[in-house]
């Protein structure tokens, strides 16, 4: 793409490596912002910005968070032995939507995948292992697996469950309203709502 600027050039370049955003879509939202006031192109690389600066992780369950402990672990309404564990950060907010589920969560940052060299060291397992094992910050009573219903997810929960089975602690999964081969982020809420209220006990 030949464009009459360098600076939009590297503009756009930055803007394509977003997912899904082509070369096209990007000088499409490089020539919005170069019309837009200053001040609120300021405010919105700003905005970016924090991302990287300013957004924590949180120290118990990886979820996103403003502060080092997230609003869902630091909260004394939620049931605090109860530990639901999601590939993803978007997973949290679709089971949050559903307003079925008032346990906490761990964020598990990814499903095991061979093929893409994603192994059992690149993902917060042994984070989880540690959170049952040692109660801290809170026992915990049940672990439910909300995965994906793919061959990763599943390899995923079979791993999980094996070493979760010697803890002593009760280990379930989504009832399967979730379809095979989809993600949490992608089911409706009612159906999702569902799966969580009626989960069965995972057996590998």
């Amino acid at each position: 793409m030949n464009l009459p600027s360098n600076i939009l050039a590297q503009a756009v370049e930055q803007l394509s490596t977003l997912p899904g955003v082509g070369k096209r879509s990007a000088l499409r939202h490089a020539l919005f912002l170069m019309k837009e006031d200053e001040a609120r192109v300021r405010d919105f690389a700003e905005a970016v910005l924090r991302l990287k600066t300013h957004l924590h992780r949180c120290r118990h369950c990886h979820n996103v968070s403003d502060t080092e402990v997230c609003p869902i672990c630091s909260s004394d309404k939620r049931q605090r032995g109860l530990v639901c564990v999601v590939e993803n950060v978007q997973d949290v907010m679709a089971l949050e939507n559903t307003q079925q589920y008032r346990g906490l969560y761990h964020v598990l940052g990814g499903v095991i995948s061979p093929i893409d060299g994603i192994g059992v060291s690149d993902l917060e397992i042994a984070s989880l292992l540690q959170r049952v094992q040692t109660g801290v910050p809170f026992p915990v009573e049940e672990v439910i697996l909300a995965l994906p219903t793919t061959m990763e997810g599943d390899t995923t929960a079979y791993y999980l469950h094996r070493q979760l089975q010697p803890l002593g602690v009760r280990v379930t999964t989504l009832a399967r309203g979730v379809a095979v081969g989809d993600s949490l982020e992608y089911a409706d809420e009612i159906t999702l709502g569902r799966s969580i209220a009626h989960r069965i006990p995972f057996e590998g």
